[in-house]
């Protein structure tokens, strides 16, 4: 007899009890009747993601959102599967300590709004707060310390834009997930995706996606490249066209050849950016025919050059 079966055909008994107590007027000892029915059920959920796991809420949660990634969970279901009340708590301690890229509903749908995640399998207008996504099944070993430190910004009395930057610079050159920049920027907040890319096409700051020229990058994640702004005529330039002339430049530099699959900490280049070929001051566009890809040490020597 399989364990769930087992544990149904206790639940009935617990139920065929509760039916006599239906009859009678005494309401405390309908629901002091219910509290080992609840329990059951509890018990019952746990086991159906997978009987070696009835002592660990956190695993079976995990097992669970693992099976099936990129698929919006409901809360409900991983309330059955935890087995317990507490199963949010399990599910940030998954997040903050162990460093799995679970987002909420309300997180992915902003960063698809923004066009900073590839979701074509995802209805975002179905998503909700509600919702949970494991956009990945690697584990992110640094996150717990960048949970810290989004915790201390977040309680600052900065804007939400000064916040998110703060929290990016202090990470440059590391990867954050887009649950951390909500987080930062206030978990009420719903302007938080807009800002971050305000912080790159308009403020200049190389805050990059997967979606927006870094292919290198998981889903979902967000880097500043370098903790340094781009010269004012460079600030405007549109993702879109960005991205086709680092596709075009076949991602990577047009003199010398590098790319960020050669990204190693002794050299200098470190990361791709876009140059004018006509320069702003001298009538030059922001059209991709205008634009080519270099790595940051030719491009400085670009600007040097007489």
């Amino acid at each position: 007899m399989s364990v769930q079966y087992g544990l149904r055909k206790e639940l009935d008994a617990l139920l065929l009890q509760f039916d006599v107590l239906l009859a009678t007027g005494d309401v405390r000892g309908k629901v002091q009747a219910l509290v080992p029915t609840f329990a059951k059920l509890q018990e019952l959920g746990a086991s159906l993601c997978d009987p070696t796991l009835r002592g660990s809420a956190r695993d079976r949660l995990l097992r669970y959102l693992q099976s099936y990634p990129m698929t919006p969970i409901a809360g409900e279901e991983l309330m059955v599967v935890s087995g317990i009340a507490e199963w949010g708590r399990r599910v940030r301690e998954l997040r903050v300590e162990f460093g799995y890229q679970i987002l909420n509903g309300i997180t992915l749908r902003a960063m698809i709004d923004e066009g900073d995640f590839s979701a074509t399998a995802l209805d975002p207008a179905g998503l909700s707060v509600s919702h949970y996504v494991l956009v990945s099944t690697v584990q992110d070993r640094e996150a717990a310390h960048r949970w810290r430190s989004a915790n201390r910004i977040r309680r600052t009395d900065a804007g939400v834009r000064d916040k998110l930057l703060q929290f990016l610079r202090e990470n440059a050159g590391h990867p954050v997930a887009g649950e951390e920049l909500r987080y930062v920027a206030g978990d009420d907040s719903t302007e938080w995706a807009r800002r971050v890319r305000e912080l790159r096409t308009e403020f200049g700051w190389p805050v990059f996606t997967n979606k927006s020229g870094r292919l290198d990058l998981a889903n979902g994640m967000y880097v500043l490249e370098t903790d340094r702004q781009a010269a004012v005529h460079d600030r405007r330039i549109p993702d879109s066209v960005r991205v086709g002339v680092l596709q075009r430049d076949g991602q990577a530099c047009v003199l010398c050849g590098w790319s960020r699959g050669a990204l190693s900490p002794g050299d200098p280049r470190q990361f791709l950016e876009l140059h004018h070929i006509v320069h702003h001051v001298h009538g030059g566009n922001q059209q991709p025919e205008n634009l080519i890809t270099l790595c940051n040490v030719c491009h400085d020597a670009e600007h040097k050059s007489p």
